[in-house]
């Protein structure tokens, strides 16, 4: 039996590799590097199955002209990289990787709110120098994070998973959430609040909406001012919900604390001033970065591109 044509537009861990490798005859061996559009393109109209990360630009143009493709599997659980509209049009199927993810995501959130709010980075770096000269009572000097209040931004798997991490922390938490949510099931402890009331009362901000035109720039100068001076601002959800320019100038002028981020408006490029910022702990785009989500997350991918293949639904179709 012929075997599916696969274009994978990044190498992907090993164990994905083998079942790929055994399942699938490739466009071409992938290397651990963003394709050009002209390359994305050219191995997209050459193959019956595509795993696509969240780098890859899909659209509307692309979609038209890969005529052959019947699913873009994206390694990712969001997919505001392909124009689903063109796709719908089309009928191509787009899937995503939800769940597998979810813990390593919320897990990095925490390691990033608990490097920005007691300098960690900072103190690594004075470490790692020489010129530490020994313990002092007003040496990089933090803020606790226990008790404080806890608001998150988005409350679907990844902001949950965040909140229940809390508990140790003894953490009241608020949220805020885009769109209805059975929510009976949530602890009562866990208190919905509107938008502005969230900013206003919670010590430490963190983003797990998705992007949408609604959630583009979600957080901007307005927004920052509504937070109080004390307060710290983490995204591990997605860069253009956060207008960089204004965490800039916020941040210069104390309007906040802090800052912990995992993305940027404009990746891989990041203003050239949050660099300058220590208050700022910046991270590659590392929420999913575990051997066990990144297998998974392949998996997920093969397991959605076979049930097409054998004309069967998708079990993570998007819509």
């Amino acid at each position: 039996m012929t075997r599916p044509t696969l274009y994978l537009s990044r190498l992907l861990p090993d164990p994905v590799m083998v079942i790929v490798r055994d399942r699938f005859q490739l466009v071409q061996e992938p290397v651990d590097e963003l394709p050009t559009p002209s390359a994305l393109r050219e191995g997209l109209c050459q193959a019956d199955a595509a795993i696509v990360t969240l780098g890859d630009r899909i659209d509307a143009e692309t979609i038209r002209t890969a005529t052959r493709l019947k699913i873009l599997a994206n390694y990712a659980v969001g997919y505001n990289n392909v124009d689903l509209a063109a796709a719908r049009q089309r009928g191509l199927i787009v899937t995503n990787t939800p769940d597998v993810l979810t813990d390593a995501t919320a897990d990095l959130t925490w390691a990033l709110l608990l490097a920005t709010a007691r300098r960690v980075v900072e103190g690594d770096a004075l470490a790692r120098s020489g010129s530490w000269s020994g313990w002092s009572p007003t040496q990089l000097l933090g803020a606790e994070v226990s008790g404080k209040t806890l608001g998150i931004i988005g409350m679907g798997r990844i902001g949950q998973a965040v909140a229940r991490r809390s508990v140790g922390f003894r953490m009241p938490v608020i949220y805020h959430t885009g769109k209805p949510l059975a929510d009976s099931s949530f602890p009562c402890e866990w208190e919905q609040r509107s938008f502005q009331d969230l900013l206003g009362e919670a010590d430490i901000v963190t983003i797990h909406a998705p992007l949408t035109p609604t959630t583009h720039h979600l957080i901007g100068a307005r927004e920052l001012s509504s937070m109080r001076p004390t307060s710290l601002l983490l995204n591990t959800a997605r860069g253009p919900i956060v207008d960089e320019g204004a965490l800039v100038d916020a941040l210069k002028r104390g309007t906040i604390a802090g800052a912990g981020l995992d993305v940027f408006e404009q990746e891989p490029a990041i203003h050239p001033e949050l660099a300058q910022l220590k208050q700022v702990v910046l991270l590659p785009h590392l929420g999913s970065a575990t051997l066990r989500a990144r297998v998974q997350m392949g998996m997920v991918c093969l397991k959605n591109i076979q049930a097409v293949m054998e004309g069967r639904s998708a079990p993570n179709q998007v819509d």
